[in-house]
């Protein structure tokens, strides 16, 4: 069974960057569309960043141009950049359709 393990959440303050880590073992993250999602108090988990297993990606419209998700050593990761309150939330990664068993997130806040 897959198990995914999310990294690299923090505090942080508006205009701040962020990069989380997705990995998981006995899994090459390159052959599946990889995912980050995100979910905030109160709200449906979501897709924000996405990448298909030919490298091409896509984004939420909340977070084009500020988000970059990309596989290195088979990590999957997020790069968020100018960051704003409204980004904080746990995110997560898995992929984008038939979904594994969720790992536990990572938490982000943006706050001054």
């Amino acid at each position: 069974q897959v198990q995914l393990v999310e990294s690299g959440g923090g505090l942080v303050q508006p205009g701040w960057s962020l990069r989380l880590s997705c990995a998981a073992s006995g899994v090459i993250f390159s052959t599946y569309g990889m995912g980050w999602y995100r979910q905030a108090p109160g709200k449906e988990r979501e897709l924000v960043a996405g990448t298909a297993s030919d490298g091409s990606t896509n984004y939420a419209d909340s977070v084009k141009g500020r988000f970059a998700i990309f596989n290195a050593k088979n990590t999957v990761y997020l790069q968020m950049n100018s960051l704003k309150p409204e980004d904080t939330a746990v995110y997560y990664c898995n992929r984008v359709v038939r979904i594994w068993p969720w790992g536990q997130g990572t938490q982000v806040t943006v706050s001054s």
